[in-house]
């Protein structure tokens, strides 16, 4: 009875599914308690459901589930509710994934790091994914396969066990006490991991992480398909683009763009991409240089997710270790680099640098001559041999106009890679896809990061092909409309209220190409001391953000976007992009991303209301 009331409650929900859960890729921070991600949602959505209410409106009100799509959202919450309600399990055992195989990944990973061994169960022939030997040797994985004709024939292990299987609706697990973990493969849509037994519930935050870092949820409109496919038995009757024909066109795109001659590869989010990027350039080094450390060098106060992800690679290898270069607030990237360089020639390591430019959320260009020469010095080691030459690693998602990587550009003449995150200018918001692509020199490179990028089933999907495809022509124009919007507005700002601290690029950066739109803001502060000033800066941030967002609703979000199609969004990054960076490194300053499209006069307007509302001579801030 309570599984037909369940199924009739999710068939009213997908009919008056909001708008905004399958096309949004942000959502709201001053409605999210990340601590609470996904629970707080599914407790209210809980609510819906023993009340029968599925009103759009309601529907609407629930609080955010995550705030990123790559992390999950509404509908993947909706959905692993429902598989948990129909096996009678908790919704947080219940995990689904775009990728196939990056679940079984997500539990050899925690028992890697737990000296535990894994048994991998699976019907039929050999997944594609199940590579051994890349597996085992470049990402240190220890397990063993076993063929069953069925789940019943699986035994008690000493140790994990995992059982995989082709699923037609994802939703059915024919359980077994002896499986620690279940994993539903279907071809088109992706994965859903279930966490059997209360003894692994500490699994759970570990495989959400790697979600979170190493790959993304499964997409909202695949959400949507599975559910129906759940609750109306039927597969979901949509007419199919064209997709050769969409990843052509996004592929000669990025080549007009970037001036490479290489094809990019397309991954299913920014992180995804980079993941394949570092451990392309793992299992290249271990092949070239196998008995050499390798050291990736990465900003300690960059993106959030790139630190995170960099240093949980790392961890996983003995020979791999992060070395912190300062890119900002008085450090230059290239002095911090030939230092460092100068160093690990020495050792004859193996560099490889992750880097963004502009930096992030600083927004500062390093001298691009200088940095091109500290990269193409020659460098000896002790033996007084050639050291390994570094590969350059770019995230130039804050300016994915600007060629680097073409014969004639800055970067043409070291090894080089760069990628950038879909979710930003390329799709304006719509999909999370990312790319990569290579200089001449880095070129053969890219079959590496391919074959990772295939085994962890991270390429972008047929949907965010489309989206890249309908989007990315009209990328350059959509940039040069946000740049002049954004230097309008620090222009207002720095008149308006001369003590601020802005951090945007020059004008003579941007004749040079770099046209970012998005800066960061220093309010002008007081106190007797350091800490009293850092507090009175931070709270001011925080009431000039709800000001915006209350003011103009419509427009002004509390939102760790960047690059989308309307509106303003604005951010504190030491408590959005920067969740997991060292608390030491962290910037606890307004982040601001402007659009193409906003009322940008409604905006100068509230900001003076706001510079008026305060005298720096009190003892308090009025809003």
């Amino acid at each position: 009875m309570e599984h037909v009331k369940m199924q009739t409650f999710i068939k009213a929900v997908l009919k008056n599914v909001p708008a905004d859960w399958l096309k949004l890729t942000t959502h709201r921070l001053d409605i999210y308690d990340e601590e609470l991600a996904k629970v707080e949602f599914l407790r209210q959505f809980e609510l819906l459901f023993e009340n029968t209410n599925t009103h759009t409106k309601s529907l609407e009100q629930l609080p955010t589930a995550y705030d990123y799509i790559r992390l999950g959202h509404p509908l993947s919450c909706v959905l692993e509710w429902t598989i948990a309600k129909m096996h009678e399990v908790t919704a947080d055992q219940v995990i689904c994934f775009s990728s196939k195989s990056m679940p079984v990944i997500a539990v050899l990973r925690k028992n890697l790091l737990t000296n535990k061994r894994t048994q991998i169960n699976y019907t039929g022939d050999l997944p594609d994914f199940l590579d051994s030997d890349l597996l085992e040797n470049v990402y240190g994985f220890n397990f063993e396969l076993k063929q069953v004709e069925q789940v019943s024939e699986i035994d008690a292990f000493d140790g994990s066990t995992v059982f995989i299987s082709e699923s037609d609706t994802l939703c059915d697990f024919d359980m077994n006490a002896s499986v620690d973990f279940f994993v539903n493969m279907h071809n088109e849509l992706g994965s859903v991991l279930l966490v059997n037994h209360a003894k692994n519930a500490h699994y759970i935050s570990k495989v959400q992480h790697v979600r979170r870092r190493e790959t993304i949820a499964m997409t909202p409109a695949d959400c949507m398909k599975a559910l129906k496919l759940l609750v109306m038995h039927t597969p979901e009757s949509t007419q199919k683009g064209d997709v050769k024909a969409n990843k052509l066109q996004v592929i000669n795109t990025i080549k007009e763009i970037t001036g490479t001659r290489t094809n990019a590869l397309v991954a299913s989010s920014g992180l995804s991409m980079q993941y394949a990027i570092v451990m392309g350039l793992i299992d290249h080094a271990l092949y070239e240089y196998p008995n050499q450390d390798i050291k990736i060098i990465v900003p300690p106060n960059c993106y959030g997710g790139t630190n995170d992800q960099a240093r949980r690679v790392a961890a996983c290898k003995e020979n791999v270790e992060i070395v912190d270069l300062l890119v900002d607030s008085g450090h230059d990237m290239a002095d911090s680099l030939d230092e460092i360089l100068d160093r690990l020639a020495i050792e004859n390591a193996v560099p490889y640098i992750i880097a963004e430019i502009p930096t992030n959320p600083r927004v500062e260009v390093p001298d691009l001559v200088k940095l091109q020469a500290v990269l193409s010095k020659e460098r000896k080691t002790t033996n007084e041999e050639t050291a390994i030459a570094p590969v350059f690693i770019l995230d130039q998602t804050f300016c994915p106009n600007t060629p680097f990587l073409g014969d004639a550009d800055s970067l043409s003449t070291v090894k080089a890679i760069s990628y950038v995150s879909g979710s930003k200018f390329p799709s304006g918001g719509k999909c999370t896809a990312g790319y990569c692509v290579a200089n001449k020199k880095a070129d053969t490179l890219l079959g590496k990061i391919a074959k990772h990028l295939q085994l962890c089933d991270n390429e972008a999907t047929d949907l965010q092909y489309e989206i890249l495809a309908n989007q990315m022509p009209s990328m350059n124009k959509r940039i040069e409309a946000a740049y002049h919007n954004t230097r309008e507005f620090v222009n207002f700002i720095k008149n308006t209220l001369p003590d601020a601290k802005i951090n945007f690029v020059s004008e003579a950066l941007a004749e040079q190409g770099f046209t970012p739109s998005v800066f960061s803001l220093d309010l002008p502060t007081k106190g007797d001391t350091d800490e009293e000033r850092e507090s009175y800066k931070r709270n001011l941030n925080l009431k000039l953000i709800n000001l915006m967002i209350s003011e103009i609703p419509e427009e002004s979000k509390y939102c760790v976007s960047y690059g989308q199609l309307k509106g303003c969004y604005w951010t504190i990054p030491a408590t959005s992009t920067q969740g997991t960076t060292k608390e030491g490194d962290k910037d606890y300053i307004a982040r601001v991303a402007i659009s193409p499209d906003m009322d940008l006069e409604r905006h100068k307007k509230v900001f003076l209301e706001f510079t008026k509302t305060f005298k720096l001579g009190t003892d308090k801030v009025s809003i």
